[in-house]
Protein backbone atom coordinates (compact mmCIF):
# COMPACT_ATOMS: atom_id res chain seq x y z
CA UNK A 1 0.00 0.00 0.00
CA UNK A 2 1.02 3.80 -0.90
CA UNK A 3 0.27 5.77 1.86
CA UNK A 4 -0.29 9.76 2.20
CA UNK A 5 0.45 10.85 5.44
CA UNK A 6 -0.77 14.76 5.96
CA UNK A 7 0.74 16.05 9.20
CA UNK A 8 3.89 15.37 10.80
CA UNK A 9 3.50 16.22 14.44
CA UNK A 10 2.83 14.33 17.25
CA UNK A 11 0.40 11.62 16.22
CA UNK A 12 1.51 11.46 12.52
CA UNK A 13 5.17 11.25 13.92
CA UNK A 14 3.76 8.49 15.76
CA UNK A 15 1.84 6.52 12.68
CA UNK A 16 5.29 6.84 10.92
CA UNK A 17 7.50 4.54 13.14
CA UNK A 18 3.74 2.06 13.47
CA UNK A 19 4.00 1.94 10.11
CA UNK A 20 7.81 1.20 9.05
CA UNK A 21 8.07 -2.04 11.48
CA UNK A 22 5.02 -3.20 9.11
CA UNK A 23 5.85 -4.89 5.56
CA UNK A 24 2.43 -4.24 4.11
CA UNK A 25 3.52 -0.60 3.67
CA UNK A 26 5.09 -0.06 -0.06
CA UNK A 27 6.03 3.69 0.35
CA UNK A 28 5.00 6.64 2.86
CA UNK A 29 5.17 9.86 1.79
CA UNK A 30 5.40 12.10 4.77
CA UNK A 31 4.31 15.76 4.41
CA UNK A 32 3.95 18.67 6.41
CA UNK A 33 2.85 22.17 5.86
CA UNK A 34 6.47 22.83 7.38
CA UNK A 35 8.44 20.51 5.36
CA UNK A 36 11.42 20.64 8.35
CA UNK A 37 8.96 18.88 10.32
CA UNK A 38 8.45 16.14 7.92
CA UNK A 39 11.89 15.72 7.06
CA UNK A 40 12.69 15.20 10.66
CA UNK A 41 9.91 12.44 10.78
CA UNK A 42 11.67 10.72 7.76
CA UNK A 43 15.03 10.62 9.25
CA UNK A 44 14.15 9.28 12.64
CA UNK A 45 12.30 6.39 11.05
CA UNK A 46 15.67 5.93 8.58
CA UNK A 47 13.32 3.81 5.99
CA UNK A 48 14.25 4.19 2.65
CA UNK A 49 10.33 3.68 2.02
CA UNK A 50 9.40 6.88 3.84
CA UNK A 51 9.65 10.43 1.87
CA UNK A 52 8.98 13.98 3.22
CA UNK A 53 6.99 16.47 1.18
CA UNK A 54 5.73 20.21 1.84
CA UNK A 55 2.01 20.41 1.37
CA UNK A 56 -0.72 22.77 2.74
CA UNK A 57 -3.48 20.34 3.74
CA UNK A 58 -6.15 23.42 3.09
CA UNK A 59 -5.20 23.29 0.09
CA UNK A 60 -7.39 20.58 -1.80
CA UNK A 61 -5.59 21.34 -5.24
CA UNK A 62 -2.18 20.55 -4.14
CA UNK A 63 -3.14 17.56 -1.79
CA UNK A 64 -5.07 15.85 -5.08
CA UNK A 65 -1.50 16.74 -6.97
CA UNK A 66 0.25 14.96 -4.47
CA UNK A 67 -1.62 12.01 -4.34
CA UNK A 68 -1.41 11.09 -8.04
CA UNK A 69 2.24 12.44 -8.26
CA UNK A 70 3.09 9.48 -5.89
CA UNK A 71 0.18 7.52 -6.99
CA UNK A 72 -1.07 6.85 -3.66
CA UNK A 73 -3.69 4.17 -2.47
CA UNK A 74 -4.50 6.03 0.87
CA UNK A 75 -4.30 9.01 2.60
CA UNK A 76 -3.82 9.16 6.25
CA UNK A 77 -5.26 12.62 8.16
CA UNK A 78 -3.03 13.65 11.19
CA UNK A 79 -3.84 17.20 11.07
CA UNK A 80 -6.45 18.73 13.26
CA UNK A 81 -9.33 18.46 13.08
CA UNK A 82 -9.64 21.96 10.76
CA UNK A 83 -8.24 20.20 7.47
CA UNK A 84 -10.78 17.00 7.59
CA UNK A 85 -13.01 18.36 4.53
CA UNK A 86 -10.03 19.61 2.76
CA UNK A 87 -8.40 16.34 2.77
CA UNK A 88 -11.95 14.20 2.69
CA UNK A 89 -12.86 15.81 -0.62
CA UNK A 90 -9.57 15.43 -1.82
CA UNK A 91 -9.69 11.86 -1.64
CA UNK A 92 -13.04 11.47 -2.87
CA UNK A 93 -11.99 13.49 -6.40
CA UNK A 94 -9.07 11.04 -6.66
CA UNK A 95 -10.84 7.99 -5.85
CA UNK A 96 -8.50 6.91 -3.06
CA UNK A 97 -9.28 5.51 0.62
CA UNK A 98 -9.27 7.81 3.42
CA UNK A 99 -8.77 7.28 6.93
CA UNK A 100 -8.97 10.24 10.02
CA UNK A 101 -8.60 10.32 14.00
CA UNK A 102 -10.94 13.17 14.24
CA UNK A 103 -13.69 13.93 12.22
CA UNK A 104 -14.82 17.57 10.86
CA UNK A 105 -15.87 20.23 13.09
CA UNK A 106 -18.82 21.04 14.71
CA UNK A 107 -20.92 24.46 14.51
CA UNK A 108 -22.59 25.72 17.85
CA UNK A 109 -24.30 28.55 15.71
CA UNK A 110 -26.03 26.86 13.02
CA UNK A 111 -26.15 23.17 15.24
CA UNK A 112 -24.04 21.49 12.65
CA UNK A 113 -22.71 18.23 14.64
CA UNK A 114 -19.02 16.60 14.41
CA UNK A 115 -18.88 14.45 11.07
CA UNK A 116 -22.45 16.41 9.96
CA UNK A 117 -20.51 17.32 6.51
CA UNK A 118 -18.29 14.01 5.91
CA UNK A 119 -21.98 11.79 6.30
CA UNK A 120 -23.37 14.17 3.98
CA UNK A 121 -20.63 12.89 1.15
CA UNK A 122 -21.43 9.08 1.92
CA UNK A 123 -23.59 8.46 -1.23
CA UNK A 124 -21.05 10.05 -3.29
CA UNK A 125 -18.02 7.89 -1.91
CA UNK A 126 -20.41 4.58 -2.05
CA UNK A 127 -21.22 5.52 -5.67
CA UNK A 128 -17.26 5.33 -6.46
CA UNK A 129 -16.55 2.96 -4.32
CA UNK A 130 -14.31 4.72 -1.87
CA UNK A 131 -14.01 4.07 1.39
CA UNK A 132 -14.01 7.09 4.00
CA UNK A 133 -13.22 5.78 7.69
CA UNK A 134 -13.64 8.25 9.80
CA UNK A 135 -12.60 8.31 13.59
CA UNK A 136 -10.00 5.99 13.30
CA UNK A 137 -7.85 7.17 16.12
CA UNK A 138 -7.49 5.86 20.24
CA UNK A 139 -10.82 7.71 21.03
CA UNK A 140 -12.68 7.86 18.87
CA UNK A 141 -11.35 4.62 16.92
CA UNK A 142 -10.36 1.75 19.40
CA UNK A 143 -12.98 2.79 21.77
CA UNK A 144 -15.57 2.22 18.71
CA UNK A 145 -14.09 -1.21 17.97
CA UNK A 146 -14.55 -2.10 21.82
CA UNK A 147 -17.72 -1.29 21.37
CA UNK A 148 -18.43 -3.38 18.38
CA UNK A 149 -16.35 -6.29 20.49
CA UNK A 150 -18.93 -5.91 23.25
CA UNK A 151 -22.44 -5.92 21.49
CA UNK A 152 -21.05 -9.07 19.09
CA UNK A 153 -19.26 -11.16 22.01
CA UNK A 154 -20.47 -9.95 25.73
CA UNK A 155 -24.09 -8.92 25.46
CA UNK A 156 -27.18 -10.19 24.43
CA UNK A 157 -28.57 -6.34 25.55
CA UNK A 158 -26.58 -3.44 25.58
CA UNK A 159 -28.11 -0.55 27.92
CA UNK A 160 -25.22 1.56 27.65
CA UNK A 161 -21.72 2.89 26.04
CA UNK A 162 -20.32 4.59 28.47
CA UNK A 163 -16.40 5.89 27.02
CA UNK A 164 -13.96 6.92 29.27
CA UNK A 165 -10.61 7.84 28.91
CA UNK A 166 -8.30 8.66 31.80
CA UNK A 167 -4.58 8.80 32.82
CA UNK A 168 -1.70 10.02 35.36
CA UNK A 169 0.46 11.75 33.32
CA UNK A 170 2.98 14.13 34.43
CA UNK A 171 4.95 16.89 32.46
CA UNK A 172 7.84 17.54 35.28
CA UNK A 173 7.96 21.36 35.33
CA UNK A 174 4.57 22.14 33.98
CA UNK A 175 1.14 22.37 35.14
CA UNK A 176 -0.49 22.72 32.35
CA UNK A 177 0.71 20.86 28.89
CA UNK A 178 -1.43 18.85 26.70
CA UNK A 179 -0.33 15.59 25.26
CA UNK A 180 -1.85 16.26 21.99
CA UNK A 181 -3.25 19.22 19.97
CA UNK A 182 -4.62 22.59 22.02
CA UNK A 183 -7.27 23.05 18.64
CA UNK A 184 -8.43 19.52 19.37
CA UNK A 185 -8.84 19.86 23.31
CA UNK A 186 -10.18 22.85 23.29
CA UNK A 187 -12.82 21.85 20.72
CA UNK A 188 -13.60 18.84 22.25
CA UNK A 189 -14.36 20.43 26.06
CA UNK A 190 -15.59 24.04 25.15
CA UNK A 191 -17.88 23.05 22.88
CA UNK A 192 -21.46 21.23 24.00
CA UNK A 193 -20.89 17.86 24.74
CA UNK A 194 -23.09 15.62 23.29
CA UNK A 195 -25.14 12.78 24.64
CA UNK A 196 -27.23 10.37 22.35
CA UNK A 197 -30.51 8.54 24.08
CA UNK A 198 -32.93 5.97 22.59
CA UNK A 199 -36.10 7.91 21.45
CA UNK A 200 -34.94 11.46 22.38
CA UNK A 201 -31.43 11.09 19.96
CA UNK A 202 -28.55 13.32 20.21
CA UNK A 203 -28.66 16.22 22.31
CA UNK A 204 -25.90 18.77 24.00
CA UNK A 205 -25.65 19.25 28.17
CA UNK A 206 -23.09 21.87 29.77
CA UNK A 207 -19.53 21.65 29.48
CA UNK A 208 -18.14 19.82 31.97
CA UNK A 209 -21.63 18.85 32.90
CA UNK A 210 -22.30 15.65 34.90
CA UNK A 211 -19.24 14.76 37.36
CA UNK A 212 -18.34 11.21 37.78
CA UNK A 213 -15.58 9.26 39.38
CA UNK A 214 -14.29 6.45 37.87
CA UNK A 215 -11.62 3.81 38.60
CA UNK A 216 -9.36 3.73 36.10
CA UNK A 217 -7.37 0.56 35.96
CA UNK A 218 -3.21 -0.07 35.68
CA UNK A 219 -2.64 2.10 38.63
CA UNK A 220 -4.41 5.35 37.42
CA UNK A 221 -7.28 5.01 40.30
CA UNK A 222 -10.20 6.85 40.30
CA UNK A 223 -10.56 10.08 38.51
CA UNK A 224 -13.44 12.59 38.35
CA UNK A 225 -14.83 12.64 34.71
CA UNK A 226 -16.98 14.96 32.63
CA UNK A 227 -19.10 15.41 29.92
CA UNK A 228 -17.04 16.63 26.63
CA UNK A 229 -17.68 16.79 22.65
CA UNK A 230 -16.73 13.32 21.41
CA UNK A 231 -16.89 11.97 17.84
CA UNK A 232 -17.99 8.03 19.58
CA UNK A 233 -21.09 9.48 20.77
CA UNK A 234 -22.03 10.51 17.06
CA UNK A 235 -20.68 7.13 15.46
CA UNK A 236 -21.61 4.56 17.86
CA UNK A 237 -25.41 4.70 17.40
CA UNK A 238 -25.13 4.78 13.69
CA UNK A 239 -24.48 0.93 13.67
CA UNK A 240 -24.80 -0.32 17.37
CA UNK A 241 -27.84 -0.71 19.21
CA UNK A 242 -28.48 0.71 23.02
CA UNK A 243 -29.80 2.97 25.29
CA UNK A 244 -27.29 5.48 26.18
CA UNK A 245 -23.88 6.60 24.28
CA UNK A 246 -21.77 9.19 26.42
CA UNK A 247 -18.06 10.28 26.75
CA UNK A 248 -16.32 11.38 29.71
CA UNK A 249 -12.65 12.63 30.34
CA UNK A 250 -10.89 12.47 33.39
CA UNK A 251 -9.31 15.91 33.02
CA UNK A 252 -8.86 16.82 36.49
CA UNK A 253 -9.62 20.64 38.00
CA UNK A 254 -6.45 21.62 36.76
CA UNK A 255 -7.27 21.33 33.54
CA UNK A 256 -10.65 22.67 33.15
CA UNK A 257 -9.71 25.78 35.52
CA UNK A 258 -7.08 26.45 32.99
CA UNK A 259 -9.80 25.66 29.62
CA UNK A 260 -12.40 27.76 31.39
CA UNK A 261 -9.84 30.92 31.82
CA UNK A 262 -9.17 30.32 28.36
CA UNK A 263 -12.43 30.68 27.11
CA UNK A 264 -13.02 33.58 29.63
CA UNK A 265 -10.43 35.33 28.42
CA UNK A 266 -11.39 35.18 24.94
CA UNK A 267 -8.16 33.00 23.97
CA UNK A 268 -9.86 29.99 22.92
CA UNK A 269 -11.58 32.22 19.55
CA UNK A 270 -10.24 31.28 15.87
CA UNK A 271 -11.28 34.69 15.04
CA UNK A 272 -8.39 36.95 13.96
CA UNK A 273 -7.86 40.08 16.27
CA UNK A 274 -5.77 42.77 15.57
CA UNK A 275 -2.75 43.58 18.11
CA UNK A 276 0.55 45.49 18.04
CA UNK A 277 3.42 43.86 16.03
CA UNK A 278 6.30 46.14 15.54
CA UNK A 279 5.57 49.64 14.27
CA UNK A 280 2.46 48.81 12.65
CA UNK A 281 -0.49 45.87 13.22
CA UNK A 282 -1.00 42.26 12.31
CA UNK A 283 -4.14 40.09 12.74
CA UNK A 284 -3.90 36.89 14.80
CA UNK A 285 -6.02 34.43 15.66
CA UNK A 286 -6.13 33.64 20.15
CA UNK A 287 -5.93 30.47 19.68
CA UNK A 288 -3.20 30.18 17.10
CA UNK A 289 -1.26 32.27 19.74
CA UNK A 290 -2.20 29.94 22.88
CA UNK A 291 -0.36 26.92 20.35
CA UNK A 292 2.63 28.88 19.79
CA UNK A 293 3.28 29.21 23.35
CA UNK A 294 2.60 25.83 24.17
CA UNK A 295 5.38 22.96 23.63
CA UNK A 296 4.93 20.73 20.81
CA UNK A 297 3.04 17.81 22.20
CA UNK A 298 5.59 15.14 20.33
CA UNK A 299 8.58 16.83 22.31
CA UNK A 300 6.85 16.30 26.08
CA UNK A 301 8.84 14.21 27.98
CA UNK A 302 6.25 12.57 30.85
CA UNK A 303 5.49 10.49 33.09
CA UNK A 304 2.59 7.78 33.77
CA UNK A 305 0.23 5.82 32.22
CA UNK A 306 -2.90 6.66 29.72
CA UNK A 307 -6.10 4.69 29.33
CA UNK A 308 -8.84 4.59 26.84
CA UNK A 309 -11.64 2.48 26.78
CA UNK A 310 -15.54 2.12 26.80
CA UNK A 311 -17.85 0.65 29.45
CA UNK A 312 -20.37 -1.46 28.34
CA UNK A 313 -23.52 -2.24 30.35
CA UNK A 314 -26.61 -4.26 30.04
CA UNK A 315 -27.09 -8.49 29.77
CA UNK A 316 -25.06 -10.90 29.28
CA UNK A 317 -25.07 -13.69 26.64
CA UNK A 318 -26.99 -15.68 29.89
CA UNK A 319 -29.49 -12.57 29.92
CA UNK A 320 -28.04 -11.55 33.81
CA UNK A 321 -27.00 -8.17 34.16
CA UNK A 322 -23.56 -7.40 33.20
CA UNK A 323 -20.72 -4.88 32.84
CA UNK A 324 -17.14 -4.58 31.67
CA UNK A 325 -14.31 -2.05 30.77
CA UNK A 326 -12.83 -2.80 27.73
CA UNK A 327 -9.53 -0.85 27.92
CA UNK A 328 -6.00 -0.41 26.25
CA UNK A 329 -3.64 0.99 28.61
CA UNK A 330 0.22 2.56 26.92
CA UNK A 331 2.70 3.01 29.42
CA UNK A 332 4.95 6.35 28.66
CA UNK A 333 8.53 5.18 30.10
CA UNK A 334 7.88 1.70 27.41
CA UNK A 335 6.19 3.94 23.98
CA UNK A 336 9.62 6.35 24.32
CA UNK A 337 11.55 3.39 24.75
CA UNK A 338 10.20 0.73 22.01
CA UNK A 339 9.04 4.26 19.58
CA UNK A 340 10.62 7.11 21.35
CA UNK A 341 6.96 8.68 21.08
CA UNK A 342 4.66 10.35 23.95
CA UNK A 343 1.71 7.70 25.45
CA UNK A 344 -1.01 9.68 24.30
CA UNK A 345 0.10 10.09 20.53
CA UNK A 346 1.40 6.97 20.29
CA UNK A 347 -1.53 5.23 21.29
CA UNK A 348 -3.15 7.49 18.89
CA UNK A 349 -1.10 6.54 16.08
CA UNK A 350 -1.06 2.87 15.87
CA UNK A 351 -4.78 2.06 15.18
CA UNK A 352 -5.01 3.31 12.19
CA UNK A 353 -2.13 1.80 10.85
CA UNK A 354 -4.01 -1.51 12.15
CA UNK A 355 -6.28 -0.57 10.26
CA UNK A 356 -4.98 0.22 6.93
CA UNK A 357 -3.36 -3.19 7.38
CA UNK A 358 -7.14 -4.57 7.77
CA UNK A 359 -8.03 -2.64 4.68
CA UNK A 360 -5.20 -3.47 1.93
CA UNK A 361 -5.58 -7.51 2.94
CA UNK A 362 -9.17 -7.33 2.40
CA UNK A 363 -10.44 -8.11 6.11
CA UNK A 364 -12.10 -4.88 6.34
CA UNK A 365 -13.57 -4.06 2.97
CA UNK A 366 -16.37 -1.69 2.01
CA UNK A 367 -17.48 1.80 0.79
CA UNK A 368 -19.18 4.96 1.54
CA UNK A 369 -18.18 7.19 4.94
CA UNK A 370 -17.74 4.72 7.75
CA UNK A 371 -16.86 4.44 11.26
CA UNK A 372 -14.61 1.79 13.06
CA UNK A 373 -18.02 0.36 14.67
CA UNK A 374 -19.36 -0.91 11.36
CA UNK A 375 -16.18 -3.70 10.83
CA UNK A 376 -16.03 -6.99 12.72
CA UNK A 377 -13.97 -5.56 16.06
CA UNK A 378 -11.85 -9.30 16.51
CA UNK A 379 -9.19 -8.98 13.53
CA UNK A 380 -8.85 -5.52 14.14
CA UNK A 381 -8.01 -6.74 18.02
CA UNK A 382 -5.97 -9.65 17.15
CA UNK A 383 -3.69 -7.59 14.95
CA UNK A 384 -3.47 -4.75 17.65
CA UNK A 385 -2.21 -7.17 20.23
CA UNK A 386 0.11 -8.71 17.31
CA UNK A 387 1.48 -5.09 17.34
CA UNK A 388 2.67 -5.89 20.88
CA UNK A 389 -0.30 -3.64 22.20
CA UNK A 390 -2.16 -6.12 24.10
CA UNK A 391 -5.81 -4.62 25.42
CA UNK A 392 -7.76 -6.32 28.10
CA UNK A 393 -11.34 -6.56 29.80
CA UNK A 394 -12.37 -5.75 33.68
CA UNK A 395 -15.69 -6.90 34.67
CA UNK A 396 -17.34 -4.24 36.76
CA UNK A 397 -20.15 -3.99 39.63
CA UNK A 398 -23.58 -4.13 38.01
CA UNK A 399 -24.55 -0.36 39.35
CA UNK A 400 -27.83 -0.76 37.04
CA UNK A 401 -30.97 -1.08 39.11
Amino acid sequence: MRILLVGAGGVGGASAAVAARRGFVEAMVVADYELGRAEAVVAKVGDPRFVAARVDAADRGAVEELIRAHRVDAVLNACDPRFVMPLFRACLATRVTYLDMAMSMSDVASGRMLGEEQFALAERFAEVGVLALVGMGVEPGLSDVFARYAADHLFSEVHAFDVRDGANLAVPGRGFAPPFSIWTLIEECLNPPVVWERGRGWFTTEPFSEPEVFDFPAGIGPLECVNVEHEEVLLIPRWLDAQRVTFKYGLGAEVIGVLRMLHELGLDATTPVKVRAGDGYAEVSPREVVAACLPDPATLEMTGTTCAGVRVTGLGPDGAPRAVYLHHVVDNEWSMREYGCQAVVWQTGVNPVVALELIVTGVWAGAGVRGPESFDARPFLDLLTAYGSPWALREDRIMEP
